[in-house]
């Protein structure tokens, strides 16, 4: 029997170190070539580890979260014959999961064909009891759903990474529910005393990092607009129902899209990066606008390349595309960078106002609140119509709160006047 010593695989672009986020293996596993062993984090992207060799895992060279530089060594591993008694690097050529940069970011490791499945968590039961004032993890799509179905989403188990309660663990815990109806409904009102720490390594360090660094870095200041959307849903309504059958169904964010667009022509120092290192501001011609899109493992920014070359469905067959890629882990590492702009929106969680966190080095982010009904005063007559904040975030270093305030403004009057976003 021999030792095959795999090292920590030079990555490329300059990294000289990355993060361990993630073991598949442990040791006395027995694994087969190209089984995925550890997930590792360098700052765009997560990749997966797989083994060169069959045999069986003696050691293994660092702990999840651990920093481990390029050259040391990752596992040990224990094969047939003499084996590869020099240490070896891990194949470089591994798929890779992209990060969208500065802002929150999924991935997806692809298991090995002739790996044994990995275990996946089970729910322990039809509840799980939370304190009142505990927020569960969970994503705006997961916290409407459960809305609908009258769950409350703290006595859902959830399965998913750092106990994020996931769409399938509200559809356990109605099925659990519905053949546990005789258990005690005092359960859910037990006293727990139990408390779980949760490491922050991977993704969700990864994401505290960006967060705190942009906050730390950028001088932020927000400004809320109301603007009113009667007409501009009363278009979309008549151009779902005119070509959607055709064309496709149209959300409010094509919308969106295209008032940035418009907007930036008079604001251009709003579709910008700053480089607060070399002190240089770049304005670009181009608007790759971002669009905040939540998954069930974190918030990523896909990005819509030349917005301003865009109609109205084709920005929208793009968002769709990029959102479902987005929610899948399936977005490239280009599609989840170089935005010049952002655009976020809870859609109808977007609640009342939010102060959105700048995705540097962009300098400018706009945030899309829900739409309500409300009674306003029309030519003095009290009417109802469909009304929107945008609460939007700009850095002062760079933005002005004047020109902040009329950027804002250029983009509800746009929006309220609809025909405006299409004459040149």
């Amino acid at each position: 029997m021999g030792t095959h010593v795999i090292k920590m695989p030079d990555i490329g672009e300059g990294i000289a170190e990355v993060e361990l986020s993630q073991w598949h293996v442990k040791v006395g596993d027995l694994v087969v070539e190209d089984q995925v062993l550890a997930d590792v984090m360098t700052d765009k992207a997560m990749v997966d580890i797989p083994s060169p060799v069959h045999g069986k895992v003696i050691a293994l060279g660092g702990q999840p979260g651990e920093v481990m530089a390029v050259g040391s060594v990752l596992i040990s591993i224990e094969v047939e014959g003499a084996g590869n008694l020099k240490e070896s690097a891990a194949p470089a050529a591994v798929k890779e999961a992209p990060v969208a940069p500065k802002v929150e970011v999924a991935v997806e490791s692809k298991p090995a064909a002739a790996a044994a499945p990995r275990p996946a968590a089970v729910c322990q039961g039809p509840m799980v009891a939370r304190e009142a004032s505990e927020r569960p993890l969970a994503s705006p799509a997961v916290r409407k759903h459960a809305l609908d179905l009258g769950i409350q989403l703290r006595l859902v188990r959830g399965t998913g990474p750092a106990g994020r309660v996931l769409h399938e663990d509200l559809e356990t815990y109605l099925a659990q529910g519905q053949s546990n109806a005789s258990a005690p409904a005092a359960a859910a009102y037990a006293q727990r005393n139990d408390e779980e720490q949760i490491q922050v390594i991977g993704m969700r360090r990864k994401i505290a990092q960006r967060m705190q660094d942009a906050t730390q870095r950028a001088a932020h200041f927000s400004y809320v607009e109301e603007i009113d959307v009667t007409a501009i849903e009363e278009l979309r309504a008549h151009l779902n129902e005119k070509h959607g059958a055709s064309r496709g169904k149209l959300t409010l964010l094509p919308f969106l899209v295209r008032a940035l667009v418009v907007a930036l022509r008079d604001f251009p120092q709003m579709n910008a990066r700053y480089d607060d290192e070399a002190q240089v501001i770049t304005r670009l011609g181009a608007v790759h606008v971002g669009v905040a899109t939540q998954s069930d493992v974190g918030l990523m920014v896909p990005v819509v390349r030349h917005a301003e070359a865009r109609s109205l469905w084709d920005s929208a067959a793009e968002i769709s595309r990029l959102a479902n890629a987005a929610r899948n882990g399936k977005a490239s590492r280009d599609e989840l960078s170089g935005s010049t702009i952002t655009l976020t929106s809870l859609g109808a969680l977007g609640g009342i106002v939010s102060t959105p966190v700048l995705n540097l080095p962009e300098v400018a982010i706009v945030g899309v609140n829900k739409i309500v009904e409300r009674p306003m005063v029309v030519k003095g007559q009290v009417v109802i119509r469909k009304m929107m904040n945008l609460s939007s975030s700009f850095d002062h270093r760079v933005v002005d709160g004047m020109d902040a305030a009329l950027f804002i403004q250029a983009i509800r009057g746009l929006l309220e006047q609809p025909a405006t976003l299409f004459v040149e």
